[in-house]
């Protein structure tokens, strides 16, 4: 069974991480074209911070039912599902001309978001706990689905039609959907006894506080690859297609930096490589509040790109973590932590737009970002001060 479970790893691992990166990259469809759809409907600057947003809760929510169920009866049949639905969603983007059907599409995207936690548990079921760290970071790529997005969707927009992208993203999505279901397999390899969803959450702070982590991280990710597009163009005039290109490298440069994250994480322990991480992204923070009244491309460019790759390094450990401190309820666990993850990502559109319609500026909302991410810092680093050297395994991450 072994054998069998090593010669079938890297296979289903490509196969959820290009399924993950679909998802996420109709997740990520009305993002790069806000700007043009404020200007085309008369928006205010938090209308389309609202509009962001709303795939973003949703997918949030719906982590925790979706990583219970793959936990029930495993990922190649919720995947599916998911892909499914997904190029749907991505469909009706393509032909929602006002706000309200924006709002409509945008809780139907919601959905395709959640597919995180969904190949958590189907990728870690496939590796050791020892390779955890590295096939959940590759895993984790996925994110790039938000880059394809972010260049391609105002791309075949502006060449073709916002119908014509819909299209094109629903049938790409479809396709793979059967490809997936074809080749796609879960894990051989015995499973522990699936704990209670009450036990789960009763974890306490071993729990919580990986949510915690991942509201920033995660979170800090979502919102500053969601929203740059729009920054940049406010900030410094680009066209969409400028923005979303910018902006897809913050985020190949992120989900670049995933893996790295969950290979120190094997090697060092994730609360060390955690404390690093978030002390970086407090440092950019107070950097891009610095450059948010008198921006400059070449400071801003540094502070996102730096930023990115701290986002990726703590995001990778943080699900190294995941799966080593609950073995028996990877999914439920996945489910919470990356809930956690989403909703990170939904309140800090909504301060930018409230901030800047309030303010003039997007000064203060940078500066919360510095206070939760030093917070984070001093926490990670406590854990990992108080932990057993690296080396024992992974006990320091389990231990909470």
């Amino acid at each position: 069974m072994e054998t069998e479970a090593a010669r079938g790893a890297g296979r289903n691992l490509v196969l959820s991480t290009i399924a993950f990166a679909l998802c996420f990259a109709a997740w990520g469809v009305l993002a790069p074209i806000a700007t043009a759809l404020q200007d085309d409907l008369g928006m205010s600057n938090t209308q389309p911070s609202i509009m962001i947003s709303i795939p973003v809760v949703l997918g949030s929510l719906l982590r925790i039912p979706l990583g219970l169920l793959t936990d029930r009866i495993g990922g190649r049949m919720v995947f599916t599902g998911m892909l499914v639905y997904s190029a749907g969603a991505a469909l009706l983007v393509g032909f929602a001309t006002s706000y309200a059907a924006l709002i409509g599409a945008g809780f139907l995207l919601g959905a395709a978001g959640a597919s995180f936690a969904v190949g958590i548990p189907f990728v870690a079921e496939w590796y050791p706990p020892k390779k955890q760290g590295f096939a959940l970071g590759v895993y984790g790529v996925g994110n790039i689905g938000t880059a394809v997005a972010a260049f391609s969707i105002p791309a075949i927009r502006t060449a073709t039609s916002q119908a014509v992208a819909g299209i094109v993203f629903a049938l790409v999505i479809g396709a793979y959907a059967l490809i997936w279901y074809s080749m796609a397999r879960n894990s051989p390899r015995p499973k522990p006894p699936t704990a209670k969803y009450r036990d789960v959450v009763g974890a306490g702070w071993k729990l919580w506080r990986l949510a915690l982590f991942y509201f920033v991280t995660f979170g800090g990710f979502v919102a500053m690859a969601l929203y740059l597009p729009k920054l940049l163009t406010d900030w410094f005039d680009y066209s969409l297609t400028s923005a979303g290109l910018r902006a897809a490298g913050f985020t190949l440069l992120a989900t670049a930096f995933r893996p790295l994250g969950g290979v120190l994480a094997d090697r060092f322990g994730g609360d060390k490589i955690l404390a690093v991480a978030f002390f970086g992204i407090g440092f950019d923070a107070i950097g891009l509040s610095w450059q948010a009244t008198d921006p400059s491309i070449v400071p801003v460019t540094f502070f996102c790109l730096t930023m990115a790759a701290f986002l990726g390094l703590g995001n990778g450990a943080v699900f190294k973590m995941v799966p080593i401190s609950f073995p028996s309820a990877t999914g439920a666990a996945t489910g919470i932590v990356g809930a956690a993850g989403g909703l990170g990502g939904f309140f800090p559109p909504l301060v930018l737009g409230l901030v800047k319609d309030s303010s003039g500026n997007f000064v203060l909302a940078f500066v919360y970002l510095v206070a939760f991410a030093w917070l984070c810092a001093g926490l990670a680093a406590g854990s990992a001060a108080s932990a057993r050297p690296a080396g024992e395994g992974a006990g320091d991450d389990a231990g909470g």
